[in-house]
């Protein structure tokens, strides 16, 4: 298993498919690289199945036992169930999906090795869902989760955004989890600095404080320093489990992050926050991928407390120490 300079092993990998979208999300970021979304029909620029199933041959070697598969939407991509079906036997097959295409899908993806999903959903009202969405599929969203559900794939995953335009419906979000079995709360926090949009940023730590006071139970993980509340139903017939996702200016999440990105392009990404570390990995032949990823996973830096640092006013600023570095890779 390869680990970078601060000790972290990479565990699992994030695996971008495509960045084409059926959805038009006001906060999305497009996993880091910021609005790059082209045409929805399949792009040459995109990894073909060969190449994703390569790569991940090559990451198994690595003692690689976790890949997520994400996009844009990656159901777009009509050969999904092959690229899962193909994955490493000793690899957890994950999707994050606005879930649109579920229904009639969950069940091959399934039958396919999939093991857990995450759909995007950001608020229980079909008008409120749009506005964020800029889609009218809300009822397609719902039947996509019934869907996962009746798969077999437990917990499903309900993601949410929590900024401006959403917070206000966590409180209805939670309960909901809490009323219906094997539906689970992912909180996320929202990165002004990947979308450019700071005044919609909310302090998420009053979000956290508010789940503690509703709470029958606060356990917490050492991956990232998250935290899982568990939450029962209004009307007391359910419990739902609520976690939050909080990295922002946050050394410890990133102290603990284990997963190296892949972009559909098929460019190695160390981290999330930035996109002056990307790696190509050539024409994809296995001695090209070994290289690539020991050389990502060897110049991986902490974003928060190594690659931003504290200046003298407590201010975050680029920590100059790795400018030259990042320039060269």
């Amino acid at each position: 298993m390869l680990a970078d300079d601060f000790g972290r092993e990479v565990t699992g990998v994030r695996v971008s498919l495509t960045d084409r979208c059926n959805f038009d999300c006001v906060y999305c970021h497009n996993e880091g690289l910021g609005d790059t979304r082209g045409p929805m029909d399949p792009q040459d620029d995109e990894m073909s199945t060969d190449d994703v199933v390569r790569f991940l041959e090559v990451a198994a070697e690595f003692d690689v036992d976790s890949v997520k598969f994400t996009g844009g939407e990656p159901m777009l991509r009509q050969d999904l169930e092959e690229i899962i079906e193909r994955t490493p036997d000793q690899m957890e097959v994950s999707l994050t999906t606005n879930g649109t295409f579920l229904p009639g899908r969950a069940e091959a993806l399934v039958d396919a090795g999939l093991e857990r999903v995450n759909v995007s959903q950001d608020a229980l009202d079909p008008k409120d869902f749009a506005e964020i969405t800029k889609s009218g599929a809300y009822e397609k969203v719902i039947e996509g989760v019934e869907a996962a559900l009746e798969a077999g794939l437990d917990p499903v995953k309900l993601n949410m955004v929590v900024f401006e335009h959403t917070a206000g419906y966590v409180p209805q979000m939670v309960d909901h989890v809490a009323e219906n079995e094997g539906m689970q709360l992912q909180l996320i926090e929202y990165m002004p600095e990947l979308t450019g949009k700071p005044e919609w940023n909310v302090d998420i730590g009053r979000v956290h404080d508010w789940l503690a006071e509703q709470a029958d139970e606060i356990e917490h993980r050492e991956m990232h320093d998250r935290k899982r509340y568990w939450v029962s139903s209004d009307n007391g017939d359910g419990r739902g489990m609520v976690e939050i996702v909080d990295p922002v200016e946050n050394p410890t999440f990133c102290a603990n992050c284990h997963r190296v990105r892949v972009t559909h392009q098929g460019y190695l990404k160390g981290c999330l926050n930035r996109n002056d570390d990307l790696k190509p990995m050539g024409e994809m032949t296995k001695p090209e991928i070994r290289e690539a990823f020991r050389e990502v996973v060897a110049n991986r830096v902490p974003y928060y407390g190594e690659y931003m640092i504290r200046n003298g006013d407590g201010e975050w600023e680029i920590n100059d120490e790795y400018i030259e570095t990042y320039a060269e890779i």
